[in-house]
Protein backbone atom coordinates (compact mmCIF):
# COMPACT_ATOMS: atom_id res chain seq x y z
CA UNK A 1 0.00 0.00 0.00
CA UNK A 2 3.00 2.20 0.59
CA UNK A 3 3.82 2.57 -2.92
CA UNK A 4 0.45 3.48 -3.76
CA UNK A 5 0.84 6.19 -1.65
CA UNK A 6 4.30 7.04 -3.02
CA UNK A 7 2.93 6.78 -6.81
CA UNK A 8 -0.05 9.34 -5.88
CA UNK A 9 1.83 11.70 -3.48
CA UNK A 10 4.03 12.38 -6.25
CA UNK A 11 2.11 12.19 -9.12
CA UNK A 12 -0.38 14.56 -7.89
CA UNK A 13 2.27 16.56 -6.82
CA UNK A 14 4.23 17.01 -10.19
CA UNK A 15 0.48 17.06 -11.92
CA UNK A 16 -0.38 20.17 -10.05
CA UNK A 17 2.86 21.72 -10.13
CA UNK A 18 2.26 24.17 -12.79
CA UNK A 19 5.45 25.59 -13.44
CA UNK A 20 7.93 23.35 -12.98
CA UNK A 21 9.86 21.92 -10.36
CA UNK A 22 9.94 25.31 -8.29
CA UNK A 23 5.70 25.37 -8.29
CA UNK A 24 5.19 21.56 -7.24
CA UNK A 25 7.96 22.08 -4.66
CA UNK A 26 5.37 23.68 -2.52
CA UNK A 27 3.12 20.96 -3.39
CA UNK A 28 5.63 18.00 -2.84
CA UNK A 29 5.91 19.50 0.47
CA UNK A 30 2.13 19.38 1.71
CA UNK A 31 2.60 15.59 0.48
CA UNK A 32 6.11 14.28 2.14
CA UNK A 33 5.78 16.45 5.27
CA UNK A 34 2.12 17.53 5.69
CA UNK A 35 -0.05 14.73 4.53
CA UNK A 36 2.48 11.47 4.58
CA UNK A 37 5.03 12.36 7.35
CA UNK A 38 8.24 11.04 5.01
CA UNK A 39 9.81 13.49 6.42
CA UNK A 40 9.69 16.52 8.65
CA UNK A 41 10.24 20.19 8.59
CA UNK A 42 14.06 20.09 8.35
CA UNK A 43 14.94 17.42 6.61
CA UNK A 44 12.76 18.47 3.56
CA UNK A 45 14.99 21.73 3.92
CA UNK A 46 17.91 20.32 4.41
CA UNK A 47 17.17 17.23 1.18
CA UNK A 48 15.77 20.95 -0.61
CA UNK A 49 19.07 22.12 -0.05
CA UNK A 50 21.19 19.76 -1.44
CA UNK A 51 18.92 18.85 -4.15
CA UNK A 52 19.45 22.39 -5.23
CA UNK A 53 23.05 22.25 -5.29
CA UNK A 54 22.97 19.29 -7.43
CA UNK A 55 22.37 19.50 -11.35
CA UNK A 56 19.36 18.19 -12.45
CA UNK A 57 15.79 18.88 -12.17
CA UNK A 58 14.89 19.17 -8.25
CA UNK A 59 11.46 17.22 -8.18
CA UNK A 60 12.94 14.42 -10.08
CA UNK A 61 15.56 14.37 -6.86
CA UNK A 62 13.13 14.89 -4.58
CA UNK A 63 10.84 11.91 -5.61
CA UNK A 64 14.37 9.71 -5.85
CA UNK A 65 15.53 10.63 -2.40
CA UNK A 66 12.07 10.31 -0.52
CA UNK A 67 11.28 7.30 -2.77
CA UNK A 68 14.52 5.38 -1.76
CA UNK A 69 14.18 6.62 1.93
CA UNK A 70 10.35 5.25 2.20
CA UNK A 71 10.63 2.00 0.69
CA UNK A 72 14.32 1.52 -0.78
CA UNK A 73 14.98 0.94 -4.93
CA UNK A 74 11.36 0.46 -5.62
CA UNK A 75 10.53 3.40 -3.52
CA UNK A 76 12.42 5.53 -5.47
CA UNK A 77 11.64 3.74 -8.77
CA UNK A 78 7.56 4.36 -8.38
CA UNK A 79 8.33 8.00 -6.95
CA UNK A 80 10.30 8.66 -10.21
CA UNK A 81 7.54 7.32 -12.52
CA UNK A 82 4.86 9.39 -10.95
CA UNK A 83 7.11 12.64 -11.41
CA UNK A 84 8.60 12.22 -14.73
CA UNK A 85 6.02 9.78 -16.97
CA UNK A 86 2.90 12.23 -16.25
CA UNK A 87 4.01 15.16 -16.87
CA UNK A 88 6.11 14.38 -19.53
CA UNK A 89 2.78 12.75 -21.76
CA UNK A 90 1.05 15.82 -20.78
CA UNK A 91 3.63 18.16 -21.77
CA UNK A 92 3.53 16.76 -24.94
CA UNK A 93 -0.35 16.47 -25.56
CA UNK A 94 -0.45 20.07 -23.97
CA UNK A 95 2.11 21.53 -25.98
CA UNK A 96 0.27 20.26 -28.97
CA UNK A 97 -3.25 21.70 -27.82
CA UNK A 98 -1.79 24.88 -26.68
CA UNK A 99 -0.02 26.17 -29.55
CA UNK A 100 -3.04 25.22 -31.59
CA UNK A 101 -5.27 27.62 -29.53
CA UNK A 102 -2.29 29.77 -28.41
CA UNK A 103 -4.18 33.21 -29.23
CA UNK A 104 -7.12 32.08 -26.80
CA UNK A 105 -8.20 34.72 -24.51
CA UNK A 106 -9.00 31.30 -21.68
CA UNK A 107 -5.33 29.82 -22.49
CA UNK A 108 -4.40 33.40 -22.11
CA UNK A 109 -5.70 33.71 -18.37
CA UNK A 110 -4.88 30.27 -17.23
CA UNK A 111 -1.53 30.95 -17.52
CA UNK A 112 -1.43 34.46 -16.46
CA UNK A 113 -3.90 33.91 -13.27
CA UNK A 114 -1.74 30.73 -12.15
CA UNK A 115 1.02 32.64 -11.80
CA UNK A 116 0.40 34.57 -8.53
CA UNK A 117 -0.96 31.47 -6.50
CA UNK A 118 2.40 29.76 -7.39
CA UNK A 119 3.74 32.42 -5.63
CA UNK A 120 2.32 32.59 -2.42
CA UNK A 121 2.70 28.77 -2.26
CA UNK A 122 6.43 30.01 -2.66
CA UNK A 123 6.30 32.31 -0.60
CA UNK A 124 4.61 30.25 2.79
CA UNK A 125 7.52 27.66 1.87
CA UNK A 126 10.09 29.96 2.02
CA UNK A 127 8.72 31.97 5.53
CA UNK A 128 8.35 27.98 7.08
CA UNK A 129 12.04 27.35 5.51
CA UNK A 130 12.92 30.81 7.38
CA UNK A 131 11.37 29.75 10.65
CA UNK A 132 12.94 26.68 10.54
CA UNK A 133 16.29 28.27 10.03
CA UNK A 134 15.57 31.08 13.14
CA UNK A 135 14.89 28.09 15.60
CA UNK A 136 18.19 26.25 14.78
CA UNK A 137 20.67 29.29 14.13
CA UNK A 138 19.49 31.95 15.70
CA UNK A 139 17.54 34.99 13.81
CA UNK A 140 21.38 36.37 13.66
CA UNK A 141 22.69 34.35 11.72
CA UNK A 142 19.85 33.13 9.59
CA UNK A 143 19.28 36.95 8.97
CA UNK A 144 23.47 37.52 8.02
CA UNK A 145 23.50 34.63 5.70
CA UNK A 146 20.12 35.84 3.99
CA UNK A 147 21.71 39.07 3.59
CA UNK A 148 24.94 37.65 2.53
CA UNK A 149 23.31 35.41 -0.17
CA UNK A 150 20.96 38.00 -1.45
CA UNK A 151 23.18 40.31 -2.36
CA UNK A 152 25.98 37.34 -3.93
CA UNK A 153 22.64 36.79 -5.89
CA UNK A 154 21.12 39.98 -6.67
CA UNK A 155 24.29 42.18 -7.43
CA UNK A 156 27.39 39.95 -8.16
CA UNK A 157 25.00 37.35 -9.97
CA UNK A 158 26.37 34.94 -8.67
CA UNK A 159 24.77 31.30 -9.45
CA UNK A 160 23.06 29.80 -6.47
CA UNK A 161 25.01 26.45 -6.84
CA UNK A 162 28.02 27.94 -5.31
CA UNK A 163 26.02 30.03 -2.56
CA UNK A 164 24.22 26.88 -1.93
CA UNK A 165 28.27 25.38 -1.63
CA UNK A 166 29.15 28.24 -0.14
CA UNK A 167 26.61 27.67 2.86
CA UNK A 168 27.29 23.94 2.98
CA UNK A 169 31.30 24.34 3.74
CA UNK A 170 30.37 27.13 6.31
CA UNK A 171 27.92 25.09 8.45
CA UNK A 172 30.23 22.07 8.24
CA UNK A 173 33.36 24.05 8.58
CA UNK A 174 32.79 27.27 10.69
CA UNK A 175 29.52 26.53 12.48
CA UNK A 176 30.40 23.49 14.56
CA UNK A 177 33.25 26.19 16.00
CA UNK A 178 30.62 29.17 16.75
Amino acid sequence: MVSVYIFWGFFLANVLGYGGGPASIPLMYEEIVTHYHWLNNVEFSKMLALGNSLPGPVATKIAAYVGYDVLGWWGLLIALVATILPSAIALILLLKLMSKHRQSPIVKGMTLLVQPVIAVMMGILTWQMFSDSFHSLGIIQSAVIGIISLIALTKFKLHPAFIILAAFIYGGVILPHI
